[in-house]
């Protein structure tokens, strides 16, 4: 029997935890951005997920190329 670590399961609901992909949404009232394919950490039962702090850095950069941008959508993935 493998014994979980608290790392390992969700805060929220206690389900595992597990590397996948997500989308970040961000609405600049102006327009909205969609990320598709981020990199995530994301509970396989509840489906909560989170970022790491660098790739977060990275999709700030990308909502505010959209904000420049003025555009009303943008939909783009990570790379």
């Amino acid at each position: 029997m493998i014994k979980r670590t608290a790392v390992d399961l969700c805060p929220l609901c206690g389900g595992e935890k597990m590397p996948g992909a997500t989308t970040f949404t961000a609405d600049l009232s102006s327009g909205i951005v969609v990320v598709r394919n981020v990199p995530a950490t994301i509970c396989a039962q509840c489906g909560a997920d989170w970022i790491e702090d660098s790739i977060a850095r990275r999709l700030e950069e990308i909502v505010e190329e959209a904000r420049k941008k003025r555009l009303q959508i943008e939909v783009t993935t990570l790379e």
